[in-house]
């Protein structure tokens, strides 16, 4: 959009409709390998493998990859459209959005699909294969579309690494998460974990869109530019340059506090999290969450550009890498904060409540 590529209503189409079916690959693909990940880390620990279960997971789980996916790209079409419209930079909107309602979206449905598809398994059980199968069947017809689209044909060959390496790496933090939450000491912790998570992800994506389309005004993937250093860049370069990347990186950044704040305000007047929200605690919280989001901005910073010097694109490439490592180091600070705050003593009666 930043560069011209949807200006005509000709380009529009081909762009929507070659997006679309890409990423409809991508989510029955993803989502298939998610349930089999999921049951194997269900199974291994307790040592106990239903079928039938499997199967409705399974199910479940492409179910709602697919029809996510379709709605959550009609709602960036129209987003991305609307921006540019209006004068708005999507960078700055688009990929907010799509984080967040992409969590709500998500959970909703799969709770929902998950839910009717259950109480089909007792009369009619049949019925999760044919889920199961007939979204499948259709990826045939996807990956046709997606390949007639130049843009989308090379992401549909080599856009299948950082989707599933970021499913694994966010699977790790599910498992801190599951493992850190199924002690009643730290059942507070749940209510807190997709705030830091989806702040930080949101933060470190916006940034990554905006390095990105910097670069991509100033020529291909590839080309050598002054602006596209292959080194690990310095934290003063990151965090404290004139540079237009750094300005943004510092903007970010100082939106933690009062960004988390706001959350945790709202946690506490609905009475959720069965955690007491003592200075102690929202300075061990806050501390975490600066930490995160440091640790992302700088890693966007080095690893747009290292993506631009090799010769891929960073739209592509960056944002399920930066989300996935967002979750995973959110999780882990959240429940370092918890466990050092429980041996320091500062500890809830109302916990696990």
């Amino acid at each position: 959009a930043n560069i011209g590529q949807m200006d005509t209503p000709k380009e529009l189409w081909k762009m929507i409709t070659g997006n679309m079916a890409l990423i409809q690959v991508q989510a029955t693909v993803v989502g298939f390998l998610a349930s089999i990940a999921a049951v194997v880390f269900g199974w291994i620990p307790d040592g106990h493998f239903s079928i039938d279960h499997a199967v409705l997971l399974c199910a479940s789980s492409v179910a709602t990859a697919f029809i996510a996916s379709l709605v959550l790209g009609m709602i960036m079409i129209g987003v991305i459209i609307g921006s540019r419209k209006m004068g708005i930079n999507p960078d700055n909107v688009a990929t907010p959005i799509a984080a967040s309602l992409g969590d709500l979206i998500t959970l909703a449905l799969l709770s929902g699909i998950s839910w009717g598809l259950y109480k089909e398994l007792e009369s009619r059980a049949y019925v999760n294969p044919l889920v199961c199968a007939f979204f499948i069947a259709l990826l045939p017809i996807w990956v046709i579309i997606a390949k007639r689209n130049a843009a989308t044909r090379e992401v549909l060959y080599s856009g299948w690494e950082p989707v599933i390496i970021a499913m694994a790496i966010s699977s790790v933090g599910g498992l801190i998460l599951d493992r850190t939450v199924s002690d009643p000491n730290f059942a507070g912790m749940a209510v807190f974990t997709p705030v830091i998570n989806g702040v930080g992800g949101n933060l470190v994506a916006v940034q990554a869109s905006r390095i990105s389309t910097y670069l991509h005004m100033s020529g291909m993937p590839g080309e050598s530019s002054e602006a596209a250093p292959r080194k690990c860049p310095s934290p003063c370069s990151t965090f404290f340059s004139s540079d237009v990347n750094s300005r943004s990186a510092r903007v970010l950044f100082l939106l933690v506090v009062p960004g988390h704040l706001v959350f945790l305000y709202t946690i506490s007047s609905m009475q959720g999290g069965h955690t007491t929200l003592t200075l102690i605690f929202i300075v061990f919280y806050m501390t975490a969450a600066l930490l995160q989001v440091l640790i992302l901005l700088y890693i966007a910073d080095w690893m747009v550009h290292w993506m631009w010097g090799r010769d891929l694109d960073p739209d592509n490439f960056s944002i399920p890498y930066l989300t996935a490592l967002g979750d995973l180091i959110g999780t882990g600070l959240l429940a370092l904060s918890f466990h050092i705050l429980w041996l320091i003593g500062d500890r809830d009666s109302d916990v696990g409540d």
